[in-house]
């Protein structure tokens, strides 16, 4: 592996991505990558990935180094200095590396050394991780109970709802968060979009991929750490998820852009918060893309408080309608503008052939004196 390029780091892979320009390398300390990290790096065409953590532990199936892999993006994992000491990778941010096999240099000097990262060792940790499966859930369940107990009001509706100025009595609301496929989905319910119209709610990133498939959210919910100024900025009803104990570092932010914003301190993920909101005004169906539904998105999401989402999804029933993986079920169709190149193509040889034809050209005058005679020309 002789990789170059430029190194980007930042403590958490989603602010990451955001500096990141292609041909650059990342530089992480995450371990168990998940797949929407993953994807993100593999969007902005990143040359390489060098991990300070370990991209695939075994404890459970994190798919992010798979998907690296087979994005021909190669992975150097467990870093350390070049003497085998701890290494901040803080150091490598902006420099411009070389990576030679499990060494990496800037300007001929050894900086840094690591491990490469195949996809036959993704392969066998995968396995691993699927006999180490059972343990994650019983561990997860043990946290969902205990999550249960403590945050019952909020689970039963007795907590104080903040009010919305955005109308969602009995209409559609979409929720969109920042998940796996979430754009791929999104895009695979444009023609329900477009018949419904649904209140659009973006929970923090999931504001911006609406704005990237040309729609405006009508509510951004969340803690305003992944959304962009673009999407705060775009005109949406703001609510900012506080901490129970009422500190938000979001409405900081948002009140330095110069934005009002509704701060509703409860404890939960921001989606929780999302789909509760819309559940509390009425909304019918809630409609959720990039939301986290199954044991995989929750153990990848890496937070104990994921047991709320279990809980939030249980409490609204059939009122919450998931679109996740609905884009696998229904590829995207052509768009027009590449349909009309492949017609015009093949319009323009039959009417070269029509119009050398003797037989066609005298069908063509024919149809043209059939007209002539039924206008009375």
């Amino acid at each position: 592996m002789l990789v170059s390029g430029r190194a980007r780091y930042e403590p958490r892979t989603k602010y990451l991505v955001r500096k990141l320009r292609p041909g650059e390398l990342a530089v992480l300390d995450h371990s168990d990558l998940d797949e929407v990290a993953a994807r993100a790096i593999v969007r902005v065409r990143a040359r390489a990935v060098l991990n300070f953590g370990v991209s695939l532990t075994g404890c459970y199936p994190a798919t992010g180094a798979r998907v690296l892999l087979e994005a021909g993006i190669p992975i150097l994992e467990r870093l350390t200095a070049p003497d085998g000491s701890r290494l901040e990778p803080r150091t490598l941010d902006c420099k411009s590396l070389q990576i030679c096999d499990a060494l990496v240099t800037c300007g001929g000097q050894p900086v840094a050394r690591g491990v490469v990262l195949s996809a036959d060792e993704v392969a066998h940790r995968l396995q691993v991780a699927t006999t180490n499966f059972a343990d994650q859930l019983e561990r997860f369940l043990e946290n969902t109970l205990e999550h249960a107990r403590l945050q019952k009001n909020l689970l039963a509706g007795r907590v104080d709802v903040p009010t919305c100025r955005t109308p969602m009595e009995g209409r559609h609301v979409l929720v969109v968060a920042r998940g796996p496929a979430h754009r791929e989905d999104l895009r695979a319910i444009r023609p329900y979009l477009d018949l419904y119209r649904p209140v659009l709610l973006g929970v923090d990133g999931g504001a911006d991929a609406l704005l990237d498939e040309g729609y405006r959210p009508h509510l951004i919910v969340g803690d305003m750490d992944s959304a962009s100024d673009r999407a705060l900025r775009s005109g949406a009803e703001l609510v900012v998820h506080a901490y129970p104990d009422g500190h938000s570092p979001g409405l900081h932010r948002l009140q330095g852009l110069g934005l009002r914003a509704t701060a509703w301190a409860v404890s939960g993920t921001s989606e929780d918060i999302a789909m509760l909101l819309a559940h509390a005004h009425g909304a019918s169906p809630i409609v959720a893309v990039g939301t986290h539904s199954h044991m995989l998105d929750f153990l990848d999401k890496g937070r104990p408080g994921m047991a709320s989402t279990l809980l939030v999804r249980s409490r609204l029933g059939a009122s919450l309608v998931d679109a996740k993986g609905i884009s696998r079920l229904y590829p995207p169709r052509p768009s027009q503008g590449r349909v009309a190149p492949v017609l015009l193509a093949a319009i323009v040889p039959i009417m070269t052939l029509a119009v050398l034809s003797v037989p066609a050209q005298l069908l063509l005058r024919l149809l043209f004196l059939q007209l002539r005679l039924r206008l009375g020309v």
